[in-house]
C-alpha cells in the first residue's frame, strides 16, 4: 500500500485565535484507540473548550470531544477522555516553564492527518482583554 503523503485537516479550533493570543506553536502526536481515529476520518470532533495540561512530565489534551464511532460498540472509549499528546522531552521542559509564567497556556489550535497519524497543532498562548477582542475586530471590520 502507497504511504500517505500530504496534510488533510480533521478541525480547527477558531475561537481559540479569537480569544487568545498565540505566541508559539508545537506539533504533537496523540495517543488515540482505533474507533476514535475512525470517527476523527469522520470529522467527528469538538475542540472549543478543550485546552492542554502537563502532569507529571507528561502533556495531555483534555476537554475534547470525539464522537463515538457507530460500529464501535463496546470498543468505544469516553468522548470527553483526557488523551496524551506525544511530544519530544524538550518540548515538554520548555512548556513547563513557559507555562509556569503568570498568563500563559495551552491551547490546541487543530487536529490534521499527516502519513496517515493524527497530529495536533498547540498554541502557548495568554488571554486576549475585551478591547483586545474589539480592536481585532475593527481591523478586520476595516
Amino acid at each position: 500500500m502507497a504511504e500517505k503523503t500530504g496534510v488533510k485537516y480533521i478541525a480547527d479550533n477558531r475561537k481559540a485565535r479569537h480569544d487568545y493570543f498565540i505566541h508559539d506553536t508545537y506539533e504533537a502526536g496523540l495517543a488515540l484507540t482505533g474507533t476514535e481515529v475512525k470517527s476523527l476520518r469522520r470529522g467527528a470532533v469538538n475542540l472549543k473548550d478543550s485546552y492542554c495540561r502537563i502532569d507529571n512530565g507528561e502533556a495531555y489534551i483534555v476537554g475534547m470531544h470525539i464522537s463515538p464511532y457507530e460500529q464501535g460498540n463496546r470498543f468505544n472509549a469516553d468522548p470527553l477522555r483526557t488523551r496524551k499528546l506525544l511530544l519530544h522531552k524538550y518540548e515538554i521542559l520548555k512548556l513547563i516553564g513557559a507555562t509556569k509564567e503568570k498568563g500563559y497556556t495551552l491551547i490546541p489550535l487543530n487536529l490534521y492527518f499527516k502519513k496517515g497519524r493524527v497530529k495536533a497543532t498547540v498554541g502557548l498562548a495568554t488571554g486576549k482583554k475585551l478591547y483586545d477582542k474589539r480592536q481585532a475586530f475593527g481591523r478586520k471590520g476595516s
